[in-house]
């Protein structure tokens, strides 16, 4: 890690439960750095929201840690959640479908797959948690990439066209039906001969925050085997959606 960063960061680290108020002279003594390049980092930190300056005085500042990490904080609680709510659901829907069931989260420019509960069946995909994927490859991140900005999507689709030459139009029609149809899917996209389906999870503030998939060969998901999986899956991913404080969307409201 870059020096100046890291002693930033250290920075931080400086305020406690006892300590939630620091002077400029108090941290400058504390992190054994020059009042000047305590205040440099500070100001630097300050302009991110990091910490909030109470000025006291023209001869010194007080610092609080800032709401930035409220944020931050929030985003890391939701994702232990999401996990820990999801898990014993996605025990039972693996359980009666038969197949392999993955949680799927955001993180930054990729989707990562952040729980998985195994098929039983004697033919297995290989999945991983912790693996992460293209937000446009795979049913899941499809989904995560469908709920996101225009502004957010552009920027994301606009790396794949250069870089897979994906054909953008039609990606972004795909994206409208995947919020329209309530669902994704994909064919052989990560893996040969496997389908993959995605329904989203819901959080209290009606936001897209993990997509629940099921994923398997794509014998298994014909006929009123599909149907099954299919409903099932909603059902599931909106029990868990309930339990993180979802009740639905207000009509004549858009999120």
């Amino acid at each position: 890690m870059n020096q100046s960063v890291k002693k930033a960061l250290s920075l931080l680290n400086l305020f406690d439960e006892d300590n939630d108020e620091l002077t400029l002279k108090e941290i400058s003594e504390r992190s054994k750095l020059p009042k000047p390049t305590a205040y440099r980092m500070l100001s630097a930190l300050e302009s991110m929201n990091y910490v909030y300056k109470l000025k006291d005085n023209e001869h010194d500042s007080r610092y609080r840690l800032g709401l930035k990490l409220l944020e931050l904080g929030q985003l890391v609680s939701d994702r232990l959640e999401v996990r820990k709510i999801a898990y014993p659901y996605m025990e039972r829907l693996a359980h009666d479908i038969q197949e392999a069931v993955h949680l799927v989260i955001k993180n930054h420019h990729e989707a990562t797959y952040i729980e998985k509960v195994e098929s039983r069946k004697a033919i297995r995909l290989y999945t991983r948690i912790g693996k992460n994927s293209p937000l446009y490859i795979g049913s899941g991140p499809k989904l995560l990439l469908a709920h996101l900005s225009n502004d957010e999507q552009e920027e994301i689709l606009l790396q794949a066209e250069a870089v897979h030459g994906i054909d953008r139009g039609k990606f972004i029609e795909e994206l409208e039906r995947i919020r329209m149809e309530g669902y994704s899917y994909s064919i052989g996209e990560q893996d040969e001969n496997t389908i993959g389906i995605s329904y989203p999870i819901y959080d209290y503030r009606n936001r897209v925050i993990a997509a629940l998939t099921v994923s398997g060969l794509s014998t298994y998901f014909e006929g009123n085997n599909l149907v099954d999986i299919k409903v099932k899956t909603e059902e599931t991913a909106s029990i868990v959606s309930r339990r993180l404080g979802f009740r639905g969307f207000v009509k004549g409201v858009v999120d």
